[in-house]
């Protein structure tokens, strides 16, 4: 009997998997940590986890070089990102603005090591510790000691970009370094892993070892070899890529990669100029962590975003050749957060800026803002505002939370949030009119029942920044935080309006006199003459014009008007005649303060020369604009130069030259409206008979009718 009840037991147990067999199998959706992983302008990521969350520790991006507030984000599933500003001491010599390619190490003591690259005082490595990976944090050195400074170990050499890794003994080994291609190649040298404040025993890795290097070295260890990545050729362009080196000590000698470059640009320019990285490990698995340049492409390539693939390592001291995606890698760790029931959501905006240039023809539409990409962005058409966007959930939904990820993590918005059933009449799930807090996402809770949800932005803290939004995600279940920590709030006003006018300006006739110039802008005043100008007639075409061989002119007794500081519009309208134009100098008008921080898009001048800053200087050749065709010299041209907060134009008699998307940070503290000048001289030496500079971009009907 025992044996047959065994064979019943088992012919039933055939019988019930001949059954499952038929019967369908439902997967659960695969879960994707899509590319880029955060929503921002952040590049040079060094990726950690510590406890069960993981940390991103970025530069932030898109702003006076690279030098946005210090930032991290930290998240629990690698999917959904949050965003702190954290408190850093500023240098005692200068305030503290660069925070450079920061990593971060745990000491022996438990206690958490920040470390940075910073320029302001001489390109230096600063330490600083906390028992926290937020924050707060200390000085390693209350004198501003640099952990690593410049000139080690070499004379001159930049300690910029410094990565460390703890060796299989305990001993931390620090690798740093950029523009190393003009500078002997990368220095390694041994991080006191006692005090965590000073590094030793530095030497230089010869040329041959990493060929090509640029910046941004990144040790690892595999099996017994020393893996020693970095970047090469120019971060500005689509030339920038990962190589990598290997050796059987950390000192090398290195062996480079046979199968290099690992990371460039791809084909179809989806992942454009990736590099400068770090890298997570999951088990056996390993991930890359990059930045690559944002689509539409900002000139210069400072408008980064970071991104995440798979790292094959065919054996210890061989990388395959890394294929980059927008789909980033599937998910190994479940996600608790619940379902945005705003996704793929019909969409709607008060209005949307459509990007419409000789390289592009790219609308930022509502819809992008309830996609889940972070590639995708909603803008609204102009800087002005209220602007506002809207979702419809397609029927009422319970609503008890509304994440929204800014275009602007480290700045704040003043907002609204309404919700509505017939789309008509509106009632507030959020009043944040008066917000002066920073973050990403903005976090909203309460608890509707409703069919549409409107965003309404009401103001930016930078002037010119437009309203604009990665993600706006709307969850019917409120979920618990990884870390309950908010941003502080901002003492600064919000950002300025503009007046839509001309704000200075003049036209020369047979009337004028340079002893009383008024100015024909509502700014007022009249133009005080520097120098030895004079009232001459052209005598090809008989028109008046200043000849500005030997001076300029100035509105000394009017401040720079807000409107026209950080990204704030603006047009310029010159009708010039220069003789001979230079290769350099010839500066048409400004009004920023280059001294007040002197980093690339803080300055912003129409210029008319050959340079690569002929038409606009940006104080960098990769930022800088110029002519595509020179207008010719010893003959009248009009010149217009355009800003609408995303795309700067240059038009040559009412036809466009060129043109270029960026992202201004102007600096216009101390400054003065100047004509025929920089602020450091760059004289116009060529006649003007006309000048005007508006705070608002001009249509090109208006500059037709120029």
């Amino acid at each position: 009997m025992k044996r047959l009840s065994v064979i019943k037991t088992a012919f039933l147990a055939v019988i019930l998997l001949l059954a499952a067999c038929r019967l369908p199998v439902v997967q659960g959706k695969k879960e994707y940590i899509k590319n880029p992983v955060l929503p921002g302008w952040f590049a040079d990521p060094t990726i950690k986890k510590f406890g069960d969350i993981y940390y991103i520790y970025a530069t932030t991006d898109n702003e006076m070089l690279a030098s946005g507030a210090p930032t991290v984000w930290y998240s629990r599933d690698l999917q959904n990102w949050y965003n702190y500003i954290m408190e850093v001491p500023s240098l005692n010599s200068v305030n503290l603005r660069n925070f450079w390619a920061p990593d971060i190490l745990e000491g022996d003591d438990g206690r958490y090591y920040l470390y940075f690259g910073n320029c302001q005082a001489g390109c230096n490595i600063y330490g600083y510790v906390s028992d926290s990976p937020l924050g707060p944090w200390e000085k390693l050195h209350d004198d501003d000691t640099p952990v690593i400074a410049n000139g080690y170990p070499i004379q001159n050499f930049p300690s910029l970009d410094a990565q460390f890794f703890r060796d299989d003994d305990g001993t931390i080994y620090g690798y740093w370094g950029t523009w190393v291609h003009y500078n002997h190649g990368y220095a390694v040298g041994v991080l006191n892993n006692e005090t965590m404040d000073e590094v030793s025993d530095g030497t230089n890795i010869p040329l041959e070892q990493t060929p090509n290097p640029f910046e941004a070295a990144y040790p690892m260890k595999k099996g017994e070899k020393y893996i020693l990545m970095y970047s090469a050729e120019s971060c500005h362009n689509e030339s920038y890529k990962v190589l990598y080196s290997y050796a059987d000590s950390p000192f090398g000698p290195f062996n480079p990669g046979e199968n290099n470059p690992i990371l460039q640009t791809n084909e179809e320019g989806s992942t454009h100029g990736p590099g400068h990285h770090s890298v997570l490990q999951n088990g056996n698995d390993y991930y890359i962590v990059y930045h690559k340049h944002d689509y539409p492409f900002t000139a210069g390539g400072m408008a980064r975003q970071v991104c995440i693939d798979s790292m094959i390592f065919e054996n210890d001291s061989t990388i395959k050749a890394i294929v980059p995606t927008t789909r980033g890698i599937e998910a190994f760790v479940k996600s608790e957060v619940p379902e945005n029931i705003a996704y793929q959501a019909g969409a709607s905006a008060s209005s949307f800026y459509h990007l419409n240039s000789p390289d592009y023809d790219y609308e930022y539409s509502p819809a992008n803002a309830f996609d889940n990409d972070n590639a995708t962005i909603w803008k609204a058409a102009d800087n002005t505002f209220p602007q506002s966007l809207t979702v419809d959930l397609g029927e009422e939904k319970n609503v008890e939370r509304v994440a929204i990820q800014f275009e602007f993590a480290t700045y704040y918005y003043q907002y609204k949030v309404e919700y509505s059933n017939d789309n008509e009449n509106w009632e507030v799930f959020a009043d944040r009119s008066d917000n002066r807090t920073p973050g990403s996402p903005m976090i909203d809770d309460n608890s509707v029942k409703a069919r549409y949800l409107k965003l309404t932005v009401l103001g930016t803290e930078q002037t010119g920044v437009l309203a604009a939004v990665w993600n706006m995600k709307v969850y019917s279940s409120a979920f618990e935080l990884p870390i309950q920590i908010k941003n502080k709030a901002s003492e600064n006003e919000p950002g300025a309006a503009s007046s839509k006018s001309l704000l200075a300006g003049f036209e020369i006739n047979e009337q004028s006199s340079l002893k009383s110039l008024a100015n024909t802008g509502i700014l007022g005043d009249n133009f005080t003459v520097n120098g030895d100008l004079e009232l001459v007639t052209d005598n090809e075409t008989g028109e008046r014009a200043i000849d500005f061989r030997n001076g300029f002119l100035q509105l000394d007794g009017v401040e720079v008007p807000r409107s026209l500081e950080w990204n704030g519009s603006f047009s310029v309208v010159a009708r010039v005649k220069n003789p001979v134009i230079g290769n350099e100098g010839e500066c048409l008008a400004s009004w920023c303060n280059r001294r007040e921080l002197y980093l690339a898009n803080t300055f912003n001048a129409p210029f008319y020369n050959k340079s690569n800053y002929g038409a606009m200087a940006h104080l960098d050749g990769h930022f800088d604009m110029p002519f595509n065709n020179l207008p010719e010299a010893n003959k009248w041209h009009t010149i217009v130069v355009t800003f609408d907060g995303v795309v700067e134009k240059v038009y040559v008699d009412g036809k466009l030259d060129n043109s270029q998307n960026m992202l201004l940070s102007s600096q216009i503290k101390g400054a003065k409206i100047t004509i025929g000048a920089s602020d450091v001289g760059e004289y116009y030496t060529g006649l003007m008979s006309r000048f005007a500079v508006y705070d608002y971009a001009l249509s090109e009907k208006e500059i037709g009718e120029f």
